[in-house]
């Protein structure tokens, strides 16, 4: 009897020992060093288009003798950044009205703006409430990649900004950059946009942001620029046709197949072209779309020194639906090609039992817990100092496990059965005890 106790109660335990039916693919890992103890490893397309779910929680590491070790993402290295703040001036919009005007500037020793004059032809003062702003970014050393704006409050505000570059404040150069600055509200939300991304950044003395169309001014506050202090590496692109276009051509929809951490878009068309769009999606087809980006302007203009065309939209986090939609307010011509940015997640294991391990993925039956790595991580960080880092694994080539069958989900019979022998198995042991308890003269002999 007391055998056969012990093999009930170990049932559950040699099932949990042999998990890789319940995953759809696996990849051998190469290991940098084989003693290291922690290891990283950086997922790729592969592997996120195995992923089932949003948490990442369907991914694992084996080792050889098939025990799963849990796995921590590594934050994704983002750009290092610093905001600085620049000194604005209003100015006059260029070509706009018939009076010609001049600059008139003072500056310090170090070349810093400290006044600016508007001053027509005779020398008269002129005022410079047409909605143009030069900006004085001479004491910053770094790259400006965008500006983030601040105005006075307003009750609703929709304005195209394009920007020029000059490094003497006579000879302008036009830049890849156009942003739209929106603060509306309604129903008691709010839409506020107050950045504008300059692609590849610039180096340049002075910029001059000036209004497109003849929307009513806005008076700025302040203005940050954004510095980039460090290299950062470049996204990867996914390139998404529609599945489904209304017949107006204003709505198309689009499928991601894996759990891509998305973080950058942009949409694509054929020729030049302008729209404005705003960006949805869902991870569910019944569940209600959410805004992700927009409105904004996507376009590219064709001239003889190239193609100008505008940046990639930055989302506020990382997203992984499956379900993406562009809407536009007006009919386009052509189809757009929604492209969605992602930079590769690394995660880290801790080398348990023997090798060869196996980086798993992909299962509709099994949802990993969070597990202490990331606090053991930070310990190591303390320990070994902040540049620490585990050491590197490469994955191997995908093979087939459980394939396709461990992507549906299954009723959990099995595992239900074994929990109830080993309840029944607990309900013997306490009936013996019990018994043994009674009589405790029977059983010693």
């Amino acid at each position: 009897m007391r055998q056969v106790l012990i093999g009930l109660l170990a049932l559950p335990l040699l099932a949990m020992a042999a998990p890789q039916a319940d995953y759809a693919t696996q990849w051998p890992l190469r290991l940098e060093s084989e003693d290291a103890g922690a290891y990283q490893v950086q997922l790729d397309a592969s592997v996120y288009r195995q992923l089932q779910a949003a948490d990442l929680g369907d991914l694992a590491v084996l080792n050889g003798e098939g025990a799963v070790l849990p796995v921590a993402r590594l934050p994704v290295p983002a750009q290092p950044v610093q905001r600085a703040s620049v000194p604005l001036f209003a100015l006059p919009v260029p070509g706009r009205g018939a009076a010609e005007w001049q600059l008139i500037t003072r500056a310090d020793a170090d070349g810093r703006l400290r006044q600016v004059e508007v001053r027509s032809e005779d020398g008269t003062p002129m005022p410079a409430a047409d909605g143009a702003w030069l900006l004085d970014l001479g004491g910053i050393d770094a790259s400006v990649v965008a500006l983030e704006l601040g105005w006075a409050p307003v009750t609703g505000m929709d304005l195209g900004y394009r920007l020029e570059a000059s490094d003497n404040l006579e000879h302008w150069r036009p830049l890849p950059a156009h942003g739209r600055l929106i603060d509306l509200q309604r129903d008691g939300h709010r839409l506020l946009q107050r950045r504008i991304d300059l692609p590849g950044g610039t180096d340049a003395h002075y910029l001059r942001l000036l209004p497109e169309g003849r929307g009513g001014p806005v008076t700025l506050t302040g203005v940050d620029a954004v510095l980039a202090l460090g290299p950062v590496p470049a996204p990867q692109w996914l390139e998404l046709s529609p599945v489904d276009t209304e017949p107006a051509q204003r709505v198309f929809e689009y499928r991601l197949d894996g759990r891509f951490p998305v973080g950058q878009v942009d949409v694509a068309m054929p020729g030049n072209h302008a729209a404005e769009w705003r960006l949805e999606s869902r991870d569910d087809a019944d569940a209600p779309w959410r805004l992700r980006a927009g409105p904004w302007i996507a376009y590219r203009v064709g001239t003889a020194g190239g193609a100008s065309r505008s940046a990639a939209r930055v989302l506020d986090t990382a997203i992984r639906d499956r379900h993406w939609r562009l809407r536009s307010d007006a009919g386009v011509a052509g189809t757009p090609t929604l492209r969605l940015g992602y930079r590769p997640e690394t995660v880290v294991f801790l080398a348990r039992g023997p090798a060869p391990y196996r980086l798993v993925a992909g299962s509709a039956r099994v949802q990993q817990q969070a597990s202490p790595l990331p606090q053991l991580l930070a310990a190591l960080r303390d320990q070994h100092g902040p540049d620490w880092q585990p050491a590197r694994a490469e994955l191997g080539e995908s093979k087939t496990l459980a394939g396709a069958a461990a992507l549906t989900p299954t009723r959990d019979w099995k595992t239900w059965m074994l929990w109830g022998v080993l309840g029944l198995g607990v309900l013997l042991v306490a009936s013996l005890a019990v018994a043994v308890l009674r009589n405790p003269r029977n059983s010693s002999t």
